[in-house]
């Protein structure tokens, strides 16, 4: 298992970790079989989606602030209610195949750690299975 460290410098960012992923991958020797990415945190997720137009990134952040309003009445005290659901509309894992050594994503695909109460110092686990 490789554990990533990422820094968030906002309450809200989509963070792109392709490039960071691909390098593991490479290093590691990782030819053909499944990635799990996971991050164990509660009020941020892992996503796949278009890493070609910053504007999406955008538009999740935007529509998941509409969706799920910070300024709800939730029972919750600490402040960060909001956070907690969209980690769990997101998910907190991808699993992603690897073939010959190199992910398998679409042209227009990236991996992301979404941050929903940052900024902070944050982890992401990758674990290789190998098949």
């Amino acid at each position: 298992m490789i554990e990533l460290a990422i820094n968030s410098k906002s309450r809200e960012e989509l963070i792109d970790i392709t490039s960071e992923v691909e390098d593991i991958v490479v290093k590691k020797g990782w030819n053909n079989g499944i990635l799990h990415i996971y991050t164990p945190h509660t009020t941020a997720a892992i996503t796949i989606n278009e890493n070609a137009d910053y504007t999406v990134k955008e538009d999740i952040i935007k529509f998941l602030s509409k969706l799920v309003p910070s300024n709800f009445p939730f029972m919750h005290l600490e402040g960060n209610s909001d956070a907690h659901l969209k980690s769990s509309i997101i998910g907190c894992s991808e699993n992603i195949i690897v073939e010959e050594g190199r992910l398998v994503l679409g042209t227009w695909q990236g991996v992301f750690f979404c941050e929903f109460d940052g900024p902070r110092r944050r982890k992401v686990y990758l674990k290789f299975i190998s098949g």
